[in-house]
């Protein structure tokens, strides 16, 4: 086998189901799109949750990738739960900027119910990559009761001086692409097969909502209050859950791992390897490693009794 080949494993300690689509309601009164992996005795023997919290439809943009993930971590004894924001893929509502308040409220009120439901121990975690990554950090800052420990990857904890937008207080071309992309994404409708009669207008919500967010941007050229929202770094203390902080020495945020081990006052780990801007379990340059077996030794460790 080469280096980079990748293997699919199909065989768990414990038999996987997959819910292709729940919807979780919101105390607003929208509801967001969730696909579940999780054991198939989980509702006899409950298991703790992962959550991922992202603006990329889940149908398509990350599915190859979840197909990847979070069957396996599924198959030894937890809930994965995949959910689209407000606004993305087949969930309602708006998403209006990156790392919003009320991104955060929601990813609190999404951990309230996988909490709760029969087949979750109580106890959650959280994971992602890049915007995965960041909510990640936010939402620990919030303290969720439920919430342990979360696993961020490719993220920072400066928004301002350490993401796409200002580098040196100068406004770098990232920020004009991301914010075309971040354009083009919110333009994309939701799947009539999972949303039904009412995803026309669904879609017409959002192109009419649908602003470029570098605009945004460009009016906030200096460390403000919109910068300092979502940047952990203005109050490491914020966080108590336990963090693992991974990065890639060939990714832009490779340096917010030492800082944010140096800075966090709660239990944290870092690693930080050969890669990009991906997983490390199906990284390049590699060599790659077997990230979701580390990532399972981290929840058994936070999140198992």
């Amino acid at each position: 086998m080469k280096e980079n080949d990748i293997t699919l494993v199909e065989k768990f300690p414990r038999k996987v189901k997959e819910i292709e689509n729940t919807f979780i309601p919101l105390a607003e009164g929208i509801q967001l799109a969730a696909r579940i992996w999780l054991p198939e005795d989980a509702e006899k023997k409950p298991v703790p949750a992962v959550l991922e919290f992202l603006p990329y439809r889940k149908r398509d943009g990350t599915s190859e990738r979840d197909a990847l993930n979070h069957p396996y971590v599924a198959g030894h004894g937890y809930a994965c739960v995949r959910v689209d924001m407000r606004g993305a893929g087949d969930s309602e509502g708006i998403l209006d900027d990156e790392y919003l308040k009320i991104e955060q409220d929601n990813a609190l009120e999404v951990l309230d119910w996988i909490a709760a439901q029969t087949w979750c121990t109580g106890k959650t975690g959280m994971i992602g990559i890049s915007w995965g990554g960041f909510n990640g950090l936010q939402i620990a800052a919030r303290r969720p009761p439920s919430l342990k420990a979360i696993v961020t990857i490719a993220s920072t904890d400066d928004r301002y001086a350490d993401d796409i937008h200002y580098m040196g207080g100068v406004m770098i071309n990232d920020a004009m692409s991301w914010g075309g992309t971040m354009f083009a994404f919110n333009s994309r409708p939701p799947d009539p097969a999972i949303v039904g009669e009412g995803w026309d207008e669904l879609w017409k919500a959002r192109l009419e909502a649908n602003d470029p967010w570098s605009m945004k941007w460009l009016s906030h050229q200096t460390r403000d209050a919109f910068w300092q929202h979502g940047s952990v770094c203005e109050n490491y203390g914020d966080i108590q859950c336990a963090v693992y902080a991974v990065g890639g020495w060939a990714d832009g945020y490779s340096n917010a791992v030492p800082r944010m081990l140096e800075g966090l006052q709660c239990p944290k780990k870092g690693l930080v390897g050969p890669w990009a801007h991906k997983y490390p379990n199906f990284a390049l340059p590699g060599p790659r490693i077997g990230f979701l077996q580390e990532t399972i030794r981290w929840w058994d460790y936070w999140l198992k009794d």
